[in-house]
Order: C-alpha cells, then structure tokens, then sequence
C-alpha cells in the first residue's frame, strides 16, 4: 500500500547499467530536438554543453555524496584528479584515458578519451560534419569544475589519429581567479 518514493532509496544503492543502444537512442533524440531549435552548429554544440552542465552539478553532488567526501578539492590537480577517475568511473564505468597539462601554458589541462562514449554512439550526418558530441561531456567538465569552485572554460576537440580515429580532446582553461589562488597556495 505504501509506494516507495524515490526518497526512501538509498545513496550507495548497487551500479546499474543502463544498455547503450537505449542511451544512443535518447542522446540521438536530444540532439535532433535540439538540432531543430538552432540554426548553426556551434550553437547546437552549445545548447549540447548547457544540458551537459546540468548534468555535471548533478553528477558532482551523486558522487561526493556516494564517495562520502569529506573535505572540499582546492586544488587544480586534486579536482581534476576527482573528475577524471571518481566522476568518470561513474558516468563511464571506467577512469579517463589520460590527464596532461599544457606545454605552452599554465592555466590549460586536458583529459583524452580515445573512443568517447558520446562520440562513438552517434553517427553525424554529412551535413553537420564538424559538430562535436563530445560538448556534452565539455559541458559535464564544466558543470563540476564551477560548482566545485574552479570556473573554468571547457572545450571539446576531435583530434583523430590512424590508430585512434575517434581520440577527443577535452581541454580545461581556468579562470585568472583560480590560478590565483593556486599560486597562493603553492
């Protein structure tokens, strides 16, 4: 008689997967609602890394709540540390490929994925040959960095090699703010 609302569930409840082929189904279904409210691809990208945001406030409050974290990340490298192993293990059931830091700059830092779930889900039509599904998950960096305390510009880039046609760069610039108190606290 009594209905379990999703209330009475708890946090650290098991990992349920849910099957990529209903994943690509819904992702493609975003994008062709979204593709009819643009008129360019760099605004569809956009409106791909508005929802990716949302997702990422949400995913960051999931996990510090399932991780029971119980001091805040400060710096640069220890949030990042968080997003690429915590926060993608459990969006992706795996850790990120791999995490650099820009040679030319201080302020720059990318995550590589060699086969992006987003990517390699969808098939992009000819006629929107350079739109990057990869925003989506640009737009989920973004949304834990910002509400961790790290505003940050995040951007998705296609950067395929022979061996790894489908390699995407998700490239990190922090705020002047940030970097700031990173020095601060060096």
């Amino acid at each position: 008689m009594s209905a379990r609302s999703i209330y009475d569930r708890p946090l650290r409840r098991p990992r349920q997967e849910v099957s990529l082929s209903s994943f690509a189904f819904l992702f493609s279904e975003f994008i062709q609602y979204s593709q009819k409210r643009i008129q360019t691809i760099p605004e569809l990208e956009e409106k791909l890394r508005e929802a990716g945001e949302r997702v990422g406030v949400r995913v960051l409050e999931l996990c510090t709540l399932r991780e029971r974290a119980t001091k805040r990340e400060t710096r640069i490298l220890g949030i990042l540390s968080f997003i690429t192993t915590v926060v993608w293990r459990s969006l992706f059931g795996r850790q990120a490929e791999a995490l650099e830091k820009s040679a030319e700059t201080d302020d720059e830092y990318m995550i590589s994925e060699r086969e992006p779930l987003f990517v390699k889900s969808i098939s992009v039509p000819k006629d929107l040959g350079h739109l990057s599904c990869a925003s989506f998950t640009a737009g989920i960096v973004k949304g834990v960095l910002d509400h961790s305390g790290f505003p940050a510009r995040v951007t998705a880039h296609h950067v395929p090699t022979d061996a790894q046609p489908l390699r995407t760069t998700i490239l990190v610039k922090f705020d002047e703010d940030v970097m700031e108190r990173e020095r601060s606290l060096a």
